[in-house]
């Protein structure tokens, strides 16, 4: 089974709705949640997680042996997230060797051209489909 890491920030909504869906979806998935805050990597472990780590060092050392790595689309952008993504923590996301599973929150001044905006809860339901798909 390929490692999933989850990484999210600020409140960890988006990371909290992929892991209990994920969870939900294929029973005995490892899901490794990695917050860019306390707040966050704690509503992740509540969600299910099976490990959780904060930080820039947890991002970077669990982005080598991901298999799969899933989270909002400023993940892979410095200084996104309110300031919350590191440029390390973007590199090691972006330098990964990973499936990457970017859900495009058109925030932070991130725009994703050709992709239709939709509610959290489908972008989540695609991602989890996507996921489980290619276990």
């Amino acid at each position: 089974m390929k490692k999933i890491v989850v990484i999210d920030g600020q409140g960890g909504k988006i990371g909290s709705l992929l892991i209990s869906r994920l969870k939900a979806e294929a029973a005995g998935l490892e899901i490794y949640a990695i917050g860019t805050n306390s707040i966050a990597t704690s509503a992740m472990v509540k969600a299910g997680a099976d490990h959780g780590a904060t930080g820039e060092n947890p991002v970077v050392r669990n982005c080598h042996d991901a298999g799969v790595i899933v989270g909002p689309i400023g993940i892979v952008v410095a200084d996104s997230l309110i300031g919350e993504i590191t440029p390390a923590m973007a590199a090691a996301v972006g330098q990964s060797p990973a499936q990457k599973v970017l859900l495009p929150v058109n925030r932070c001044n991130n725009y994703v051209v050709g992709v239709r905006e939709m509610p959290v809860a489908e972008m989540i339901e695609e991602a989890v489909r996507h996921i489980c798909a290619n276990k």
